[in-house]
């Protein structure tokens, strides 16, 4: 996976993902036009289809709306990389298909740098100026997890396959 990054701190709760008066909305698309709109109001209207965003520690915070990794899936957000995850967003990131990494050296990638993820090997390479990061691999079955698209999706398959 591959693209342009998008930087937040530290402390981003899923209000700020999704403000809760769209809680309403169930369609990932529909979500992704109001992603990040309290905190960075371009958001909705610059991010493209394999955008990274990127954030310091206790990403996801707050309640347990599994509406801020869809309105980020949504949004063609390819993966969220940051120093930690509030438990909860992380389970539910990978739920819905969403790969998360942490990387201890989040705070040095900047806004908008080009970064090319390996999730197999947990490398991000940051192509704008040539560092590369370790991140914490997803275990095989994480990936196939976030590789069907989410937990869901994984279970039909499972279930075709017995």
């Amino acid at each position: 996976m591959a693209g342009r990054s998008w930087k937040f701190g530290d402390d981003i709760d899923t209000d700020a993902v999704i403000p809760g008066r769209y809680l309403v909305i169930n369609d990932p698309e529909e979500l992704a036009h109001h992603a990040f709109e309290g905190v960075r109001p371009e958001f909705a209207k610059n991010v493209q289809t394999g955008d990274i965003v990127v954030a310091g520690t206790n990403f996801g915070c707050g309640s347990s709306r599994e509406h801020a990794p869809m309105a980020l899936k949504g949004a063609g957000v390819d993966a969220v990389v940051a120093r930690s995850f509030a438990r909860i967003f992380f389970r539910n990131g990978i739920n819905i298909g969403l790969p998360l990494f942490v990387c201890a050296e989040a705070n040095e990638i900047y806004d908008g740098d080009t970064l090319e993820i390996d999730m197999a090997d947990g490398i991000i390479y940051d192509k704008t100026d040539g560092r590369c990061y370790k991140t914490t691999p997803l275990p095989p079955f994480l990936q196939d997890i976030v590789e069907a698209g989410g937990l869901i999706e994984y279970s039909k398959r499972m279930v075709k396959t017995a």
